[in-house]
């Protein structure tokens, strides 16, 4: 029996990974988890309610392409957090969770050649892995580009040579950055909107962390993108409650982009794709609908922003995030770091090599180890003083 190729060399996925290292030993401790960016705070408790409300629609196959009522949902908040106006039937396409859009972004909109050459796709290192992913699912050259503090933390794609800018034909940017917090600026998106549109490529805007951030909100790509005059199928956004509003696994996100662009990706997902169901629909429109849970959200976190920079804050390197929820710590060697950790205190935390890619250079991430400031504020507390304890000592 015979499988794919394409997918034999792909190093373990982090998660599986960090079990082979960790879980052959004790935790020195009471186990601290904070290693999966999963939110914990308190959703909207009338969430449950429209879904009980609804529970005649599990009776009936939902609309593939959405509800009208969560389509403009979509549009208002858009419109609200942008400023920018979407047409509820033309510019946006409900998914089952960002990372089926992100996949099938590159599936629906990138061609399989470019100037008779192979295709590349480009994506920020350290990185969200659905990104090398779907590159390679479309036979396209994946192409890390580092993303460090020499470069702001986001990737500097106009440094690449010319003849991988020719064939490129998208490049995923994520901003808030998952794991460092950086914010791409105006200035940034308006550079990279000149540069794809020199080189005539995508941008897939992964916006998921975009409502966690500490004062000024984070500017959209979407956003730039209208300003300046792009064309409206140069930039696709990808946005999500599961962080915004600390609903995972509501399932709940969207893609917005121009009208040729969305009409490709409605066009896989009629074949490809899995539709929420009609009651978390009814929920998910009301719940981007509603922003008073977001900002006692929002609040909840500059809260543990203040936790982490006094405890850390005399930590040489430290850096404060800007945005999302996740510190980026130095470290001599990220895996000895988490594995010490967890024998010597139980808290688990990911190494930041695994998040990243071996390239031409040394790992970006293989210094640093990625910590979630998810779980309540005082067990965030204790397992932040634990790591200053057991990495930092004074």
């Amino acid at each position: 029996m015979t499988f794919p190729e394409r997918f034999a060399n792909l190093p373990a996925y982090a998660f599986p990974r960090l079990r082979a290292l960790l879980d052959v030993h004790e935790a020195g401790g009471a186990p601290v988890h904070m290693t999966i960016g999963e939110p914990k705070h308190a959703f909207p408790a009338w969430v449950t309610d429209i879904i009980v409300q609804n529970a005649a629609g599990f009776n009936s196959y939902p609309p593939n392409e959405g509800t009208p009522e969560l389509r403009q949902a979509f549009c208002d908040w858009a419109a609200r957090r942008y400023g920018v106006t979407l047409d509820a039937d033309t510019d946006v396409m409900p998914l089952n969770g960002t990372r089926e859009g992100l996949y099938n972004a590159a599936m629906a909109l990138c061609p399989e050649t470019k100037g008779g050459k192979r295709p590349a796709i480009l994506f920020p290192n350290p990185f969200y892995q659905v990104y090398m992913i779907a590159a390679i699912s479309v036979g396209a050259d994946p192409v890390p580009v580092a993303a460090t503090a020499e470069t702001g933390h986001l990737p500097d794609f106009a440094a690449l040579p010319e003849d991988v800018l020719a064939r490129t034909t998208a490049a995923y940017v994520c901003s808030p950055a998952n794991p460092q917090g950086a914010v791409a600026s105006r200035a940034y998106w308006t550079a990279l909107i000149g540069l794809a549109e020199r080189y005539d490529f995508k941008i897939f805007a992964d916006e998921c962390y975009s409502e966690i951030y500490r004062d000024a909100a984070p500017v959209g790509a979407m956003q730039v993108a209208r300003d300046i005059g792009a064309d409206p199928d140069r930039v696709v956004i990808f946005h999500s409650l599961s962080k915004r509003s600390n609903l995972p696994g509501l399932r709940s996100g969207f893609m917005a982009s121009g009208a040729g662009n969305i009409r490709e990706a409605r066009q896989l997902r009629n074949y490809a794709g899995a539709p929420l169901p009609l009651p978390l629909q009814a929920a998910a429109a009301a719940v981007w609908a509603d922003e008073d849970h977001v900002i006692e959200n929002r609040r909840l976190y500059g809260e543990k922003y203040d936790v982490a920079d006094r405890i850390l804050g005399n930590i040489p390197g430290y850096t404060s995030p800007e945005a999302g929820f996740f510190l980026w710590l130095p470290v001599e060697d990220g895996e000895a770091a988490a594995l010490r950790l967890w024998r010597e205190t139980g808290v688990r935390v990911l190494p930041g090599a695994y998040l990243a890619k071996d390239t031409t250079g040394p790992n970006p991430g293989a210094k640093y180890i990625r910590v979630a400031m998810v779980a309540p504020k005082a067990e965030m507390a204790r397992g932040i003083e634990l790591i200053r304890d057991c990495l930092y000592p004074q």
